[in-house]
């Protein structure tokens, strides 16, 4: 199955029905951050497994959006991600992303 989000078919789903691959509320919120920041459809969302790529194989996860995206983490997990902390392996892939959002969730 492809799993480039750019090459999946995408069937009209808002946000807010976007489902928790893992069931973690973690994975359910990031997977609406996405959804929202980006413009994503959430069908589309819906789909992404933790070997999903991000940066560089979503044309909506350019360099401007990074820093909505990650803005948008801080406010809606309620966490501080500080610069040294940001690099491309955080961002490669969705399993990647919400492993960060994890950790930063359970040291707060």
């Amino acid at each position: 199955m492809d799993q480039n989000p750019a090459n999946l078919a995408a069937a009209g789903e808002d946000a807010a029905n976007v489902p928790a691959l893992q069931g973690s509320a973690t994975d359910a919120i990031l997977r609406r951050v996405l959804s929202d920041v980006l413009g994503l459809d959430g069908s589309l969302v819906a789909t992404f497994t933790k070997e999903t790529g991000l940066f560089g194989h979503l044309p909506e996860l350019d360099s401007m959006a990074v820093a909505t995206l990650l803005t948008e983490m801080e406010d809606r997990f309620d966490i501080v991600i500080d610069d040294d902390e940001i690099d491309g392996e955080m961002l490669e892939t969705f399993g990647a992303l919400l492993d960060f959002a994890e950790a930063k969730r359970t040291a707060n």
